[in-house]
C-alpha cells in the first residue's frame, strides 16, 4: 500500500511493518511489538528464600515498554512491575503462582504466555480440626482433619498425647490428613495432634482435645469402716462411677420411695438395727443412669447377745459349783459327826486315825498337793466324849528349812474336855474348866508326831 501524503491515517495491522521514503531515502520499518517471550533465571525447583528473575522481551519498533502481572482471577489485575525484568531477591512461598507480561509501543500491545513459578518449602503451618465440632457422644462417627501449608504436599501422622505410637489405625502415614472413628468409644477420648512432613521439613500441630461423652458405668460402692458395723457408730457409704460428664449421685433404701441422701458420700452418724437393709446409689448424667446395691447389717448386736448368753452360762456354772462345794462340805461334816458318835472305851489316846489321815495326805499325787483343811476325831476314855479337831497341811514335795518347819510344818490341835480328868499334855485351869492342849507336830519329811 502506498500513501503519498506525509501522514498516514488508517487501520494499522500489528503484524505489519510500516516505513516511508522520500526520493532515494527509505526509513526503517516501524511495527507493533511481537509476542513477548518470558524467561526465568532458575531452572528446576525454586527453593524458598532463593533469588529468581523473570525477563520479558519482544521485538518492536519503536521499542516496547513492559509490564508484569500475576494471575489471581482478577479481571483488572494490578501491575507488579513496569520493567523488562521482574526480580525476586528472596522468593517466598507466597510468590508461587503464574506470571505474564505485556509489551507495548505506539503501534500496539501484546501479551505473553503465562509462566508458572512454584516455590518449594517445608510445612509452614499444621492445624487440626474435629467433626462434628459440638458434643461427641459415644458410638458416633467422628473425623479428625490435619492440614498444612507445604510444597510438595505433606504427609501426615496422627498421635495421641502420652502415647508414642501413631494413632492412625496401624497406618503410619495418611496423605489426606483425615482420620475416621466409625464408632468412637470412651477409650478414644484424649488429646490428638498430627505431624506434617515432606522432604524439605516437618512441623507438629497443636493438640486437639476429643471429649467423648457417655452414660455412667456400673457404680462401685464401699463402706467405711470396712469391718463389722458396730451399733451406734458412724458409717460412711461411698459411691463412684466412671461417667462423662461427671455423674451426680443419689442414695436410696430398698422399699422406700424418697431418697435418703444426695452426693457421692452418704453418712449415717448413729447406726442402729433399724438401719439394716439394702441401700443403692444411682449415678446419673444427661447421657443416662446406672444403679448399684449394697447390703448393710448390724452384726455387733448379735455378738452382744452371744456375750450376754455366755455371761449367763458362766454365772450358772459358778452357782452350781458353789452348791456342789457346799454340799460336799456338809457331807464331810456329817461323816465327821458320825465318827465322833462311835463308842470307844479305850483308856489311851488313839492317834492312829490322825496318822492315817496324815499318811494319806502325804501319799497324794502332786496334782492334789494343794492346801486343804482336814478334820480328824480323837477320843479319850473320859466320861464325856470330846471332839478333837486337827488342822494340818499335806507334805510338800521339797524340804523346808528349820525356820520354815517351825512356822509352816507344825500344826496345833486343841482339845477341850468338860471334866477334871488328867491327860497327857499341858493342863491349865480357866474359869472352872479343864483345858487340855494337845500339840501335834507333823514332820513333812518323815511324818513323826510328838
Amino acid at each position: 500500500m502506498a500513501e503519498t501524503s506525509p501522514f498516514y491515517r488508517g487501520y494499522i495491522n500489528p503484524a505489519d511493518h510500516y516505513s516511508c521514503a522520500y526520493k532515494n531515502y527509505h526509513t526503517a520499518s516501524v511495527y507493533a511489538p511481537m509476542a513477548p517471550l518470558v524467561q526465568m533465571s532458575s531452572s528446576g525447583d525454586i527453593m524458598e528464600n532463593s533469588s529468581v528473575t523473570l525477563t520479558c522481551s519482544s521485538d518492536a519498533n519503536p521499542a516496547a515498554k513492559y509490564t508484569w502481572y500475576k494471575k489471581n482471577g482478577d479481571p483488572d489485575p494490578q501491575p507488579l512491575s513496569k520493567e523488562a525484568e521482574l526480580v525476586f531477591r528472596s522468593i517466598q512461598s507466597s510468590d508461587s503462582g503464574e506470571y505474564y507480561c505485556t509489551a507495548e509501543n505506539d503501534l500496539g500491545r501484546r501479551t505473553s504466555e503465562s509462566i508458572s513459578m512454584n516455590v518449594i518449602y517445608g510445612p509452614k503451618t499444621s492445624s487440626v480440626s474435629v467433626s462434628p465440632s459440638g458434643e461427641i457422644v459415644e458410638g458416633g462417627l467422628v473425623t479428625l482433619t490435619c492440614s498444612s501449608d507445604a510444597y510438595p504436599a505433606a504427609n501426615y501422622t496422627w498421635y495421641k498425647e502420652n502415647e508414642d505410637s501413631p494413632k492412625a489405625s496401624g497406618q503410619i502415614f495418611t496423605t489426606t490428613g483425615i482420620y475416621h472413628f466409625n464408632s468412637i468409644s470412651s477409650e478414644d477420648r484424649g488429646n490428638y495432634y498430627c505431624k506434617s512432613e515432606n522432604q524439605y521439613g516437618q512441623i507438629m500441630s497443636s493438640s486437639l482435645p476429643v471429649d467423648v461423652q457417655y452414660a455412667p458405668r456400673l457404680p462401685s460402692v464401699s463402706v467405711s469402716p470396712s469391718a463389722e458395723i458396730v451399733e451406734n457408730s458412724s458409717v460412711n457409704l461411698t459411691c463412684s462411677s466412671d461417667a462423662n460428664p461427671a455423674a451426680e449421685y443419689t442414695w436410696y433404701k430398698e422399699n422406700e420411695d424418697s431418697p435418703k441422701a444426695s452426693g457421692q458420700i452418704f453418712t449415717i452418724t448413729d447406726f442402729r438395727p433399724e438401719h439394716s437393709g439394702n441401700y443403692y446409689c444411682e449415678a446419673q448424667n444427661r447421657r443416662g443412669r446406672h444403679n448399684s446395691t449394697l447390703h448393710l447389717i448390724v452384726v455387733a448386736a448379735a455378738w452382744k447377745s452371744v456375750a450376754a448368753g455366755m455371761v449367763s452360762v458362766v454365772l450358772l456354772l459358778v452357782i452350781l459349783l458353789a452348791v456342789f462345794l457346799w454340799m460336799r462340805r456338809n457331807k464331810s461334816f456329817t461323816q465327821t459327826s458320825k465318827v465322833g458318835e462311835r463308842p470307844d472305851n479305850s483308856a489311851q489316846l488313839h492317834t492312829s486315825p490322825v496318822y492315817g489321815n496324815m499318811l494319806a495326805g502325804a501319799q497324794r499325787q502332786p496334782e492334789e498337793e494343794e492346801d486343804e483343811l482336814n478334820y480328824s476325831s480323837i477320843q479319850f476314855s473320859l466320861s464325856q466324849q470330846a471332839a478333837l479337831y486337827s488342822n494340818f497341811r499335806p507334805a510338800q514335795p521339797h524340804r523346808q528349812t528349820e525356820d520354815e518347819d517351825e512356822e509352816e510344818g507344825v500344826d496345833y490341835t486343841r482339845v477341850k474336855t468338860d471334866n477334871n480328868s488328867s491327860a497327857s499334855g499341858t493342863r491349865r485351869q480357866e474359869d472352872g474348866e479343864d483345858l487340855f492342849a494337845l500339840y501335834s507336830t507333823v514332820n513333812k519329811n518323815n511324818l513323826n508326831a510328838t
